[in-house]
Protein backbone atom coordinates (compact mmCIF):
# COMPACT_ATOMS: atom_id res chain seq x y z
CA UNK A 1 0.00 0.00 0.00
CA UNK A 2 1.34 3.40 -0.87
CA UNK A 3 0.77 6.65 0.78
CA UNK A 4 -0.70 8.57 -2.18
CA UNK A 5 -1.93 11.54 -0.50
CA UNK A 6 1.59 12.49 0.34
CA UNK A 7 1.95 14.06 -3.28
CA UNK A 8 -0.95 15.77 -3.09
CA UNK A 9 0.72 18.29 -0.90
CA UNK A 10 2.91 19.74 -2.99
CA UNK A 11 -0.22 20.60 -5.30
CA UNK A 12 -3.04 21.27 -2.79
CA UNK A 13 -2.51 25.08 -3.04
CA UNK A 14 -2.90 24.56 -6.94
CA UNK A 15 -6.12 23.07 -6.18
CA UNK A 16 -7.39 25.19 -3.96
CA UNK A 17 -6.68 28.02 -6.07
CA UNK A 18 -8.81 26.00 -9.12
CA UNK A 19 -11.43 25.77 -6.55
CA UNK A 20 -12.03 29.29 -5.37
CA UNK A 21 -11.70 30.21 -10.21
CA UNK A 22 -14.80 26.98 -9.98
CA UNK A 23 -16.80 29.31 -7.10
CA UNK A 24 -15.98 32.75 -8.75
CA UNK A 25 -17.24 30.87 -12.29
CA UNK A 26 -20.65 29.42 -10.96
CA UNK A 27 -20.92 33.19 -9.10
CA UNK A 28 -20.22 34.94 -12.75
CA UNK A 29 -22.39 32.85 -14.89
CA UNK A 30 -25.28 32.94 -12.43
CA UNK A 31 -25.09 29.22 -12.56
CA UNK A 32 -28.26 27.43 -10.77
CA UNK A 33 -28.84 24.14 -9.60
CA UNK A 34 -28.47 21.61 -12.40
CA UNK A 35 -26.79 23.86 -14.68
CA UNK A 36 -23.71 22.01 -16.40
CA UNK A 37 -20.33 23.62 -15.85
CA UNK A 38 -17.86 23.31 -18.68
CA UNK A 39 -15.47 20.13 -19.42
CA UNK A 40 -12.26 19.42 -17.43
CA UNK A 41 -10.62 20.35 -20.71
CA UNK A 42 -12.04 23.37 -20.81
CA UNK A 43 -12.07 24.07 -17.49
CA UNK A 44 -8.12 23.72 -17.72
CA UNK A 45 -7.90 25.53 -20.52
CA UNK A 46 -9.59 28.42 -18.64
CA UNK A 47 -8.00 27.81 -15.93
CA UNK A 48 -4.19 27.32 -17.45
CA UNK A 49 -4.13 24.36 -15.05
CA UNK A 50 -3.32 21.08 -15.65
CA UNK A 51 -6.43 18.72 -16.26
CA UNK A 52 -5.40 16.25 -13.26
CA UNK A 53 -5.53 19.60 -10.95
CA UNK A 54 -8.71 20.25 -12.40
CA UNK A 55 -9.97 16.94 -12.11
CA UNK A 56 -9.18 16.95 -8.48
CA UNK A 57 -10.69 19.96 -7.87
CA UNK A 58 -13.86 18.82 -9.29
CA UNK A 59 -13.65 15.51 -7.20
CA UNK A 60 -13.14 17.16 -3.83
CA UNK A 61 -16.37 19.48 -4.53
CA UNK A 62 -18.33 16.29 -5.50
CA UNK A 63 -16.85 14.71 -1.98
CA UNK A 64 -18.60 17.76 -0.74
CA UNK A 65 -22.11 17.86 -2.40
CA UNK A 66 -21.25 20.93 -4.29
CA UNK A 67 -20.82 19.35 -8.13
CA UNK A 68 -22.15 16.26 -9.37
CA UNK A 69 -20.02 14.14 -12.30
CA UNK A 70 -22.95 11.99 -14.08
CA UNK A 71 -20.50 9.89 -16.65
CA UNK A 72 -21.36 10.59 -20.08
CA UNK A 73 -22.91 13.24 -19.40
CA UNK A 74 -20.59 16.14 -17.65
CA UNK A 75 -20.51 17.69 -14.15
CA UNK A 76 -23.24 19.65 -12.93
CA UNK A 77 -24.42 22.12 -10.01
CA UNK A 78 -25.64 20.39 -7.27
CA UNK A 79 -29.15 20.83 -5.76
CA UNK A 80 -28.33 23.47 -2.84
CA UNK A 81 -28.58 27.81 -3.28
CA UNK A 82 -25.84 29.55 -3.72
CA UNK A 83 -25.13 30.95 -0.37
CA UNK A 84 -24.19 27.43 1.27
CA UNK A 85 -21.99 26.51 -2.26
CA UNK A 86 -19.79 29.89 -0.82
CA UNK A 87 -20.06 28.84 2.89
CA UNK A 88 -19.13 25.34 1.71
CA UNK A 89 -16.42 26.38 -0.74
CA UNK A 90 -14.85 29.06 2.04
CA UNK A 91 -14.58 26.28 4.41
CA UNK A 92 -12.98 24.30 2.13
CA UNK A 93 -10.52 26.62 1.45
CA UNK A 94 -9.87 26.81 5.32
CA UNK A 95 -8.99 23.45 5.60
CA UNK A 96 -5.37 24.13 4.72
CA UNK A 97 -4.93 26.70 7.63
CA UNK A 98 -6.07 24.37 10.75
CA UNK A 99 -4.35 24.24 13.37
CA UNK A 100 -2.50 21.29 14.58
CA UNK A 101 -4.06 20.90 17.82
CA UNK A 102 -7.89 20.99 15.49
CA UNK A 103 -5.95 18.28 13.21
CA UNK A 104 -4.63 15.96 16.12
CA UNK A 105 -8.22 16.74 18.11
CA UNK A 106 -10.28 15.74 14.53
CA UNK A 107 -7.63 12.53 13.87
CA UNK A 108 -8.38 11.11 17.20
CA UNK A 109 -12.42 11.27 17.00
CA UNK A 110 -12.19 10.00 13.50
CA UNK A 111 -9.45 7.14 14.62
CA UNK A 112 -11.20 5.78 17.65
CA UNK A 113 -14.35 5.41 16.11
CA UNK A 114 -12.62 3.68 12.65
CA UNK A 115 -11.21 1.25 14.41
CA UNK A 116 -14.14 0.18 16.07
CA UNK A 117 -15.71 -0.24 12.58
CA UNK A 118 -12.95 -1.85 11.40
CA UNK A 119 -12.68 -4.64 14.61
CA UNK A 120 -16.39 -5.20 13.50
CA UNK A 121 -16.10 -5.26 9.64
CA UNK A 122 -12.27 -5.93 8.00
CA UNK A 123 -11.97 -8.86 5.75
CA UNK A 124 -8.67 -10.96 5.43
CA UNK A 125 -7.76 -8.70 2.50
CA UNK A 126 -7.57 -5.48 5.06
CA UNK A 127 -5.82 -7.81 7.97
CA UNK A 128 -3.30 -8.60 5.22
CA UNK A 129 -2.88 -4.90 4.12
CA UNK A 130 -2.56 -3.75 8.12
CA UNK A 131 -0.30 -6.11 8.48
CA UNK A 132 1.88 -5.11 6.09
CA UNK A 133 1.79 -1.40 7.01
CA UNK A 134 2.90 -2.70 10.41
CA UNK A 135 5.62 -4.71 9.36
CA UNK A 136 7.03 -1.57 7.00
CA UNK A 137 6.79 0.35 10.09
CA UNK A 138 8.65 -1.74 12.37
CA UNK A 139 11.44 -2.20 9.59
CA UNK A 140 11.89 1.38 9.59
CA UNK A 141 12.08 1.55 13.28
CA UNK A 142 14.89 -1.16 13.57
CA UNK A 143 16.93 0.66 10.94
CA UNK A 144 16.88 3.69 12.95
CA UNK A 145 14.99 5.60 9.61
CA UNK A 146 12.73 7.99 9.62
CA UNK A 147 8.94 5.65 9.72
CA UNK A 148 5.96 8.36 9.66
CA UNK A 149 5.04 7.52 6.17
CA UNK A 150 4.65 4.23 7.23
CA UNK A 151 3.16 5.02 10.47
CA UNK A 152 0.07 6.92 9.06
CA UNK A 153 0.21 4.20 6.25
CA UNK A 154 -0.85 1.71 9.20
CA UNK A 155 -3.54 4.05 10.11
CA UNK A 156 -5.58 4.46 6.59
CA UNK A 157 -5.08 0.91 6.47
CA UNK A 158 -6.89 0.38 9.03
CA UNK A 159 -9.62 3.57 7.71
CA UNK A 160 -10.35 1.16 4.62
CA UNK A 161 -10.44 -1.42 6.79
CA UNK A 162 -13.79 0.00 8.76
CA UNK A 163 -15.75 -0.02 5.45
CA UNK A 164 -16.69 3.37 5.25
CA UNK A 165 -15.91 5.43 2.21
CA UNK A 166 -16.80 9.04 3.53
CA UNK A 167 -14.20 8.06 7.20
CA UNK A 168 -11.45 6.71 4.91
CA UNK A 169 -11.96 10.18 2.06
CA UNK A 170 -11.51 12.19 5.33
CA UNK A 171 -8.62 10.11 6.56
CA UNK A 172 -7.49 11.12 3.38
CA UNK A 173 -7.86 14.12 3.21
CA UNK A 174 -6.70 15.35 6.38
CA UNK A 175 -3.32 13.25 6.67
CA UNK A 176 -0.78 15.86 4.05
CA UNK A 177 -1.87 18.38 6.98
CA UNK A 178 -0.91 16.17 9.32
CA UNK A 179 2.39 15.11 7.85
CA UNK A 180 2.92 18.76 7.27
CA UNK A 181 2.29 19.30 10.93
CA UNK A 182 4.44 16.48 12.26
CA UNK A 183 7.40 17.91 10.26
CA UNK A 184 7.09 21.29 11.68
CA UNK A 185 6.60 20.31 14.90
CA UNK A 186 9.37 17.13 15.07
CA UNK A 187 6.58 15.18 16.24
CA UNK A 188 7.76 11.77 14.71
CA UNK A 189 11.17 12.34 16.03
CA UNK A 190 11.45 9.73 18.36
CA UNK A 191 14.35 7.62 20.30
CA UNK A 192 14.42 4.12 19.74
CA UNK A 193 12.53 2.97 22.56
CA UNK A 194 9.66 5.35 21.75
CA UNK A 195 9.68 3.60 18.35
CA UNK A 196 9.75 0.25 19.96
CA UNK A 197 6.78 1.13 22.30
CA UNK A 198 4.39 2.36 19.16
CA UNK A 199 5.66 -0.63 17.58
CA UNK A 200 3.81 -2.57 20.88
CA UNK A 201 0.54 -0.61 20.55
CA UNK A 202 0.24 -0.71 17.01
CA UNK A 203 0.37 -4.55 17.31
CA UNK A 204 -1.99 -4.47 20.05
CA UNK A 205 -4.56 -2.21 17.77
CA UNK A 206 -3.74 -4.65 15.08
CA UNK A 207 -4.58 -7.99 17.57
CA UNK A 208 -7.67 -6.18 18.49
CA UNK A 209 -8.73 -6.01 15.01
CA UNK A 210 -7.82 -9.41 14.45
CA UNK A 211 -9.76 -10.62 16.61
CA UNK A 212 -13.25 -8.75 15.96
CA UNK A 213 -13.23 -6.56 19.15
CA UNK A 214 -14.46 -3.54 18.93
CA UNK A 215 -13.92 -2.30 22.23
CA UNK A 216 -10.60 -3.40 23.01
CA UNK A 217 -9.59 -2.08 19.52
CA UNK A 218 -11.03 1.47 20.65
CA UNK A 219 -8.98 0.92 24.29
CA UNK A 220 -5.75 0.14 22.21
CA UNK A 221 -6.14 3.16 20.11
CA UNK A 222 -6.92 5.25 23.07
CA UNK A 223 -3.64 4.34 24.54
CA UNK A 224 -1.79 4.77 21.51
CA UNK A 225 -2.72 8.37 20.90
CA UNK A 226 -2.15 9.42 24.61
CA UNK A 227 1.16 10.57 24.06
CA UNK A 228 0.75 12.57 20.91
CA UNK A 229 -2.83 13.78 22.35
CA UNK A 230 -0.57 14.81 25.49
CA UNK A 231 2.44 16.43 23.21
CA UNK A 232 0.04 18.77 20.92
CA UNK A 233 -1.00 20.10 24.62
CA UNK A 234 2.28 21.37 25.49
CA UNK A 235 3.94 22.82 22.59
Amino acid sequence: MKLEVISRKDNKESVNTIIAKIRDYINYKNLEPQDKLPSERMLSEKFEASRSSVREAIQKLEFYGILKSIPQSGTFVADIGKIAINGIIDDILRLGTSDFKSLVETRILIELKTVRLAATRRTEEDIAQIKAALDAYSEKVYKGEDAVQEDLIFHLAIAKASGNSTINNLMLLITPEILTNFEKYHVCTKSENEGLKVIKEHTEVFDAIVAQNPQLAKQKMKEHFKALYEYCYNI
